[in-house]
């Protein structure tokens, strides 16, 4: 599989410290691959210099062959990573329709770009709710906008930061759900969450960061077979 996303020995730091000293990870064309460890291991600082909001200090980030470390973040949105951001962070006083149609893109990037209706019907919870405001939604409702949103940019990597944060067990449950149906259409995904039982079997490949550092990577098989890794680096 050909590697769509590509990250080398990233360094990156907020203000004096350093918070990555050495993450490596890649994620291949249309693969679901995972970012995972404790809170504060460095995860959304690796997905912040990826999306060009934190500058590395250091190490390389190539999308799709193109080496974009230094690039703007809408030229980085514009080449194809979209994200559903920690807290989903959609348009309170939008209603559902104009929260997906604004940010609507021409890429075609694969064989069956993300449509309105095609991210309808993946998200019927939001379909029947098309008129409401925003902040009119449940928590579950505002997740789902936030990823049907991230795919009305037609990206050809998606990024989720903690998508099943603080929401109910049924609605987690849509959300496997819908992953698993990302996956299956060939959606590149990367997925930073807490669930390490339900991401073993959804994704095929994973990294662990630990302090700043790519601590191991390997396969959804290989981190099933070895609960060593989930205590040591993922306090589960």
């Amino acid at each position: 599989m050909s590697a769509l996303l590509e990250v080398h020995s990233l360094r990156a730091s907020y203000g004096a410290g350093e918070v990555l000293s050495d993450v490596n990870l890649d994620v291949g064309a249309g693969e679901f691959a995972t970012l995972l460890g404790r809170n504060g291991m460095g995860k959304t600082t690796t997905v912040r210099a990826i999306l060009g909001l934190t500058r590395p200090l250091g190490g390389e980030i190539r999308f799709g062959g193109e080496r974009i470390d230094g690039w703007t973040p809408d030229r980085i949105a514009r080449a194809g990573i979209g994200l559903v951001p920690e807290g989903r962070q959609i348009f309170p006083n939008l209603t559902v329709r104009e929260n997906l149609t604004a940010f609507a893109a021409g890429r075609a990037g694969t064989a069956r770009p993300w449509t309105l209706e095609r991210v309808l019907e993946l998200l019927p919870q939001i379909a029947r709710r098309l008129r409401h405001y925003g902040s009119e939604l449940s928590g579950g409702e505002q997740q789902m906008l936030a990823i049907g949103r991230a795919l009305m940019t037609r990206p050809r990597l998606l990024i989720l930061d903690e998508a099943t944060e603080g929401l109910a067990p049924l609605v987690r449950a849509e959300i496997w759900r819908c992953l698993a149906a990302l996956k299956a259409e060939g959606q590149g995904l990367l997925v930073i969450d807490k669930y390490v039982q339900r991401l073993v079997k959804l994704a095929d490949r994973h990294t662990i960061l630990e302090r700043g550092r790519t601590a191991w990577r390997g396969s959804s098989g290989e981190l099933s077979a070895d609960r060593g890794l989930w205590h040591r680096y993922l306090g589960v």
